[in-house]
Parts: structure tokens; sequence; C-alpha cells
């Protein structure tokens, strides 16, 4: 949302009622844009008629395994442990269904590596409750930084909504 309030975007938010399941598609990156497209049409039958539904999915991937959000604060603890130290790839999938159906869509990766951070540090991120709501367990854009060593690609995707896809996808999408 605060991507898209920087870009002056107006829209407004639905919360797509749908199971995320990770045996979709055994190809995690795959998985991202079906479960974008999937969040798109879930909510298209409350949009008005000249609406452009904006659906997203991000994912986590360490060493081919999706770190999806964690369960409780002993499931985020163990999450972040597995990433501490460790080189790992974000993937947020963007799909954009037009009034009529349409739907153009895409993913992009960021790769993230994380600092060797203390367990006690680790907790106290995670009494914040920040990464509870998260996948992968963080989020960069707000207390979650300081887990990031550094990153290979373009941190609006680790944030959750790639802008260059999204304003690509834009460009192709069919109205009509």
């Amino acid at each position: 949302m605060r991507l898209l309030n920087e870009a002056d975007i107006p829209f407004r938010q639905i919360v797509a009622d749908i199971e995320e399941r990770e045996d979709l598609h055994p190809d995690p990156f795959r998985l991202a844009v079906i479960l974008a497209e999937m969040k798109a049409k879930a909510v298209s039958d409350q949009t008005d008629a000249d609406e452009v539904i904006l659906g997203c999915d991000t994912i986590v991937v360490l060493k081919g395994e999706i770190l999806g959000k964690p369960e409780s604060p002993e499931h985020a603890f163990t999450i972040l442990s597995k990433l501490v130290g460790n080189r790992h790839t974000v993937c947020s999938a963007v799909a954009l269904r037009s009034p009529t159906g349409n739907v153009s869509s895409a993913y992009e990766l960021t790769d993230v590596i994380f600092k060797f951070i203390a367990p006690e540090d680790l907790r106290k991120y995670i009494a914040s409750g920040e990464p509870l709501d998260k996948a992968g367990a963080y989020g960069i854009q707000r207390r979650g930084g300081f887990l990031v060593d550094r990153y290979m690609g373009n941190v609006d995707n680790v944030i959750g909504l790639p802008m260059t896809l999204l304003n690509r996808l834009a460009g192709e999408l069919e109205l009509a």
C-alpha cells in the first residue's frame, strides 16, 4: 500500500479470501504468479465495472524451500534463524485483471543476504509483532531492515510490489 500511495496511484484494498497453498505448483516462482492471479480473480465480484484489479503475492525461497508467513512467534524464530547469514530469493508476483477479465501477470526476483544476528536480537524483533504477517518473517521497509546485509535487485520487490514490473504490466494489459 505504501508504494501505491507514494506513486499517487488511487486504490482501495480488498483482501482476497483464498487458501494460499504451496502445492499448486512445484516451481515457487510460478506459484507466486498463480496466487497473485487467484487473488485478483477472487475479488473481481467486489469491484466496480471500470476498475483494474491488482493481485500480488510474495514468496521467500531459501535453497529451494518456501519460507511462508510464520504461524507463531516460535515459527518466526525458526524461519529467521534459517535466513541468518544466508542468501535467499524474494519473488513478488503481480497480476493485473482488466474489467473485461484479461490478465497480465509476471514475477520479479531479488536476492537478499542476511547479516549474522544474535538469537536474542531475533527474539526482540519478533516481539515487535512485525514479522508475524510477512513472507520470510521480515519486512525490509521497517524494523526488519536491520537483518539485511545487502540485496541484489529491486528493493520494491522485497517490500512486496515491484513498481517497474507493475508499470510494464499496466502497459501490456488489454482493457477491451
